[in-house]
């Protein structure tokens, strides 16, 4: 089954510092990004473009979605699998080639998944369940770049159900 969702936001620009955008110099990239009942997202343009590096760039933010997407995909793969991850970081780097004109683009992104899993016999399907997880993931599905991903998973140590 089909099925399409919708998703909506708003965007308002706030970096106006009194001539709006009468020169490149002379406005601010700030800005935020507002959804329904969610914590506002203060943005601003990378800080090689004037932005504000205490803000969220596009750049950054669109990392973040591919890593999240991935993650979530894999833990979903996990669960139905039964391969319990006790622990899942990333992180995760993107490269931006920016051209002569102004323009840019993406070339890729590596994501560094390191899982923990609760028994030494999960280890080998752990792994290979990242394969799976980026063929599921909408957001990787959906640029026109490489998602790479180097994955590194371990045995929980902690787990008092492990042997040993």
């Amino acid at each position: 089954m089909n099925a399409t969702h919708c998703y909506e936001l708003s965007l308002q620009w706030t970096g106006n510092t009194g001539p709006g955008t009468s020169s490149y110099r002379a406005y601010s990239r700030e800005h935020e990004v507002r959804a329904r009942g969610k914590p506002v997202i203060a943005g601003s343009s990378d800080p090689a473009f004037r932005g504000d590096p205490q803000r969220w760039n596009p750049e950054e933010l669109l990392v973040a979605a591919l890593s999240q997407c991935h993650m979530l995909s894999y833990l979903h793969l996990a669960a139905s699998t039964g391969i319990v991850v006790t622990a899942y970081t990333d992180t995760p780097s993107g490269t931006m080639n920016e051209n002569p004109d102004g323009s840019g683009e993406f070339t890729e992104v590596l994501l560094r998944p390191s899982v923990t899993v609760a028994d030494a016999d999960m280890c080998e399907r752990a792994q290979s369940l990242h394969d799976d997880a980026e063929k599921l993931c909408f957001i990787a599905r959906s640029v026109n770049f490489p998602v790479h991903h180097q994955p590194l998973t371990e045995v929980d140590s902690s787990n008092p159900l492990r042997p040993g």
